[in-house]
């Protein structure tokens, strides 16, 4: 950082002796503004990645598990960053940190009885919140689907009921999805989604419980509950003020006991004695999200917000401590250095236009739980507004599976939304960057399911384009040997200069990107 000051006098002399850059009149004053992004992508160097990262990623760091000591170091490092940066906060009370309620929950332990037969936590089914209640009956609800065109709860109250429903959605006699309105399945067909969306519907109708047969996908999450079983740990959540229904994944012998008809799709009353009692200890967990800001100077309500995720594993059993360096290390890291080259360049009176948001976010190894505080509950700035998030995970390896020039980066999501941001990209990338842009993890069918997995998501959903740059998984992924030594510092440099200058580009242009398609 404090290399800034020679970097400049060395690329003022450089961009002088080699070409000519494009200038303008400052409205301020009368001196000269360098409106060229290659000069201050220029700033972004190995060097200070480096700097940066062989902190940020080190012993004492403790691997920034959420809410503890590692993690707070890691706040207060990104805090002193911005403060050393004169890049101010993006809240209103001037804090750089946005407060995130989280809690941490045990797997529960208790029963259910349904009509005087015990079922057994683990075994006949799984749950991973703790909650209780009795009740004479269960309203079946179908797929417990609503949307614009399609309403399981037609002309039914549920309110303080327990709700039976099933995974999928409905198809017309031809094959096609009646949501969507052709044959491509909807997002209540997600695995990713399907138990949120049903869960959101449930709850603003008042439903006390829901009980919910996933056929497909209960193997799937078995594996969660005995991962977390064996490892004694719990499920980290955002603390609600309102508590949302208990959710119950029926396996197969209580499906099959209380499906109508083989999953008949009529909403109806089933009546059955049901008791509900299932127990766990919730412990408060404290963090936050690190937020800072530079304002547009034409158009100051539309916001890009670059981000990535503060946070990482800690340290294991053995007392191992998993440094995430490349995870997400290098996607915070590059976050400084491009809110350096922005800050230079609006100390210069070249812009940006619009304003930039660098949104750190925590809980992403605990399930994306920062982004989804920023996006669903208290979103600094309305999303409304928010023109595009550039999401940053993993971008300082190189994959050992792939082939081709090490010179790459996996884009994921940049079509998803709109054709226009993806165009951008690749456009930008060609102009200024000349990166292999992979698009292998992009596809619908891929089964690491990538798109869903990083902070992007909680903005994709959100119907706000993204795109999320990532480098693919290696064998320290996840383990202690994900090391500052272990990083391409060239490539992490490149990497982010792309960034910077799609940032650049969604920031300066005359019209925000166009939203051409809906979030599934």
């Amino acid at each position: 950082m404090k290399k800034l000051l020679w970097i400049s006098l060395i690329l003022i002399w450089a961009c002088n002796s080699t070409q000519k850059p494009t200038e303008t009149t400052s409205p301020k004053e009368d001196s000269v503004v360098n409106l060229d992004p290659v000069y201050y992508a220029s700033t972004i160097t190995e060097e200070e990645l480096k700097e940066h990262l062989y902190t940020y990623a080190s012993d004492e760091y403790e691997g920034r598990e959420t809410g503890k000591e590692g993690q707070k170091k890691a706040v207060e490092y990104l805090r002193a960053a911005y403060e050393e940066l004169s890049i101010p906060p993006a809240q209103k009370n001037g804090e750089y940190f946005q407060k995130v309620p989280l809690e941490m929950s045990k797997l529960p332990l208790g029963s259910i009885n349904i009509s005087g037969n015990d079922y057994e936590i683990g075994k006949d089914f799984l749950a991973f919140t703790a909650g209780e209640g009795s009740f004479d009956e269960v309203i079946y609800v179908g797929y417990g689907i609503e949307t614009d065109n399609y309403s399981d709860y037609t002309d039914i109250d549920v309110s303080g009921k327990l709700l039976l429903m099933k995974f999928g959605e409905p198809q017309n006699s031809d094959g096609s999805y009646l949501v969507s309105g052709n044959e491509e399945a909807s997002a209540w067909s997600n695995m990713s989604e399907a138990i949120g969306k049903r869960t959101e519907v449930a709850k603003a109708k008042g439903a006390k419980g829901i009980l919910y047969f996933d056929e497909a996908n209960y193997a799937r999450y078995k594996g969660y509950y005995q991962y977390m079983e064996r490892n004694n740990s719990g499920r980290m959540g955002i603390k609600e003020a309102e508590e949302d229904p208990v959710l119950v994944l029926l396996g197969q012998d209580m499906g099959d006991a209380l499906m109508p008809n083989k999953g008949d799709a009529k909403a109806q009353s089933i009546t059955k004695k049901i008791n509900i009692n299932l127990e766990s200890a919730n412990v408060a967990v404290d963090s936050e999200n690190v937020v800072s800001f530079i304002r547009g100077s034409q158009y100051p309500n539309e916001y890009v917000v670059i981000s990535s995720h503060l946070d990482h594993i800690g340290v294991n059993a053995k007392g191992q401590i998993n440094n995430g360096a490349d995870d997400d290390g290098s996607g915070t890291v590059a976050m400084l250095e491009i809110a350096e080259a922005f800050k230079e360049a609006a100390e210069a009176g070249a812009g940006p236009k619009r304003s930039l948001v660098f949104l750190h976010v925590t809980g992403e190894e605990k399930g994306l739980l920062g982004s989804q505080y920023y996006t669903d509950i208290d979103p600094i700035f309305p999303l409304a507004q928010t023109v595009a998030n550039l999401n940053i995970d993993m971008i300082g390896r190189i994959d050992p599976k792939r082939e081709g020039d090490r010179n790459y980066v996996y884009l994921i999501g940049s079509d998803k939304l709109s054709s226009e941001l993806h165009q951008l990209s690749e456009d930008i990338n060609a102009k200024y960057a000349g990166l292999e842009l992979d698009y292998k993890f992009n596809d619908e069918n891929d089964p690491n399911r990538f798109y869903y997995r990083s902070d992007h998501y909680n903005f994709a959903k959100n119907n706000i384009p993204i795109i999320f740059y990532f480098n693919g998984t290696h064998d320290d992924y996840h383990r202690p040997g994900d090391t500052p030594d272990k990083i391409n510092y060239d490539l992490l440099r490149n990497r982010a200069r792309l960034v910077f200058h799609t940032a650049w580009e969604v920031a300066n242009r005359g019209q925000r990107v166009v939203v051409d398609k809906m979030a599934k």
